[in-house]
């Protein structure tokens, strides 16, 4: 049974776009219903492969949106932003529409994800498209009711850059989970400061080394590198810090 498991994974299969939505400018979100979908857990991704007319072939990784749901197993999200002079997301933002088919293999990953039963609280830090794993963790805090505290602290340059505005006001409703943007370039009136996350933000914003908590840092190389810096410099476990990186040319987005 584990080993079709892992064989149903690794092999490419067929969905179909069922809805697509605007986030950003820039970034869109794609469901899928994939028929064999052998469910996935909040922080993994998939490969999805384009295919052209001449038989070239081009693929990338995306982090999953969603959480899996029982009552829709079959049904996942995607969230592409899309990077200049891309081969794959320019049309899987632009082009891709209701009805189309798309080839994906998955879910991929292990170590960079959250599930309910895990103990101690979450901290959850994304630099733009980062958060899109992130978001799947939230989905999957409130889809099992956890009573986990969550904090995201989500980097964006400007307020028209966020993505899940809607969704995440909803899930910050939620006494248990805690939201808190921080916009690098230009931010919407009243909100005090304007700078990247830096060592006076962790110290106010996120959650304490004692607090005995999981941290899941995700978005450009850079980002998490010096996010993950400051972690660490300000006590945090190395051990309880993990990191999803992405870059132009691959890897999770």
């Amino acid at each position: 049974m584990e080993r079709t498991a892992i064989r149903r994974r690794l092999t490419w299969q067929v969905g179909t776009v069922t809805d697509v939505r605007r986030e950003t400018e820039t970034a869109r979100t794609i469901a899928l219903e994939v028929p064999d979908w052998p469910g996935h857990v909040a922080g993994q991704h998939l490969d999805v492969r384009l295919t052209a007319d001449d038989g070239y072939r081009a693929s990338r990784s995306y982090s999953i949106a969603s959480a899996w749901s029982k009552s829709q197993p079959s049904t996942i999200e995607l969230t592409v932003e899309q990077v200049p002079d891309g081969e794959v997301s320019p049309y899987l933002v632009d082009v891709l529409k209701v009805g189309d088919p798309l080839e994906i293999r998955g879910p991929v990953g292990g170590w960079f994800v959250w599930k309910p039963e895990q103990d101690g609280p979450v901290q959850l830090i994304g630099g733009g498209s980062g958060v899109v794993p992130l978001r799947a963790m939230l989905r999957a805090h409130a889809e099992a009711g956890s009573t986990t505290p969550v904090r995201l602290l989500y980097s964006v340059r400007r307020p028209e850059s966020v993505i899940y505005v809607s969704d995440l006001k909803d899930l910050a409703a939620s006494d248990d989970v805690d939201v808190h943007l921080v916009y690098t370039r230009d931010a919407p009136a009243g909100e005090p400061r304007v700078g990247r996350i830096d060592a006076d933000v962790i110290s106010k914003y996120a959650l304490k080394p004692e607090d005995g908590g999981t941290t899941y840092v995700c978005g450009p190389t850079p980002f998490v590198e010096t996010v993950a810096n400051l972690l660490v410099a300000a006590g945090h476990d190395p051990a309880r810090v993990r990191t999803e990186r992405f870059g132009p040319t691959g890897g999770p987005r």
